[in-house]
């Protein structure tokens, strides 16, 4: 059994020996990682934003439509109350 043990070791190593990275390739590797990272968690943020605009229903459309029925109000001209003249 150590036998075979043995030469699974032996098989990794001349893996590693035969698919050595460079320096160059390293660095890639690693730019790569963090982007996905950044990418991975703009995605978790923009989903968390859709389903909470989702959840949360924009009130103020009623306030608005509220606030043009008061400015219809305000187009009518009152005339001042005048005093009958004795």
């Amino acid at each position: 059994m150590g036998n075979k043990f043995d030469d699974f070791l032996n098989a990794i190593k001349i893996g590693e020996l035969m698919h050595k990275r460079t320096p160059a390739e390293k660095k890639k590797h690693t730019f790569v990682c963090i982007l996905a990272i950044i990418g991975a968690i703009a995605a978790v943020a923009a989903i968390a934003y859709a389903v909470y605009r989702y959840m949360n229903p924009d009130y103020l459309e009623d306030f608005d439509d509220d606030f043009d029925e008061y400015e219809e109000d305000d187009d009518e001209v009152v005339e001042p109350a005048t005093e009958p003249a004795e």
